[in-house]
């Protein structure tokens, strides 16, 4: 089973970021088919990728994740765009986090901490809170300049965040589906 643990948005925050990728896309003067946008009822922010799960694992994954979190709620601003990797052709256009982002790491590492004790292997790079806009199935060294000249500087969205879903994803040729299996609350005081 696929699975991933992510932060949701909030209905105002999804229209904003569809708002900036409609804007975004008609500076690129819809030239650039070879970018592959997020829709906007799948915006999520990624905390923890698991990748395939075998299914007898994954109930000790939910009720690791589904544990309640001592850490309060907080808000969430996305703003300004930006580009993976850093260098060479891009493959990811995303919204940075300012607000909120520290916040974020403390809880991406009280939910890896949680998974990897049940040993199973994650992907061993520093987590970067961004949102994901779109992908380039093909790109050149220019679209990253095209694309970060076309974002603009700003609050884009804020949202309040108050749990993490672990997500059970299923893809097709029609796209992803997203069923949510637990939830970890923010509860501390």
């Amino acid at each position: 089973m696929r699975l991933f643990v992510a932060v949701d948005l909030s209905d105002e925050a999804r229209q904003a970021v569809a708002a900036e990728q409609k804007r975004i896309a008609e500076a690129l003067d819809k030239s650039d088919r070879s970018l592959k946008w997020v829709k906007p009822d799948h915006a999520h922010l990624t905390l923890v990728f698991l990748g395939e799960v075998d299914d007898q694992r994954v109930p000790a994954v939910i009720a690791a994740v589904g544990r309640d979190v001592d850490q309060t709620a907080f808000d969430m601003v996305l703003d300004g765009v930006g580009v993976f990797p850093p260098h060479r052709a891009p493959r990811v256009l995303w919204l940075g986090v300012t607000d909120g982002a520290d916040r974020l790491i403390d809880l991406q590492r009280d939910l890896t901490s949680r998974i990897t004790a049940l040993d199973l292997r994650l992907e061993d790079r520093v987590f970067h809170p961004h949102l994901t806009l779109a992908r380039w199935k093909e790109s050149r060294i220019s679209d990253r300049e095209r694309a970060l000249s076309a974002g603009r500087r700003g609050v884009i969205a804020r949202t309040r965040i108050a749990c993490a879903t672990l997500y059970q994803s299923r893809l097709s040729a029609a796209g992803a589906a997203y069923t949510a299996l637990a939830r970890a609350n923010l509860t501390g005081g």
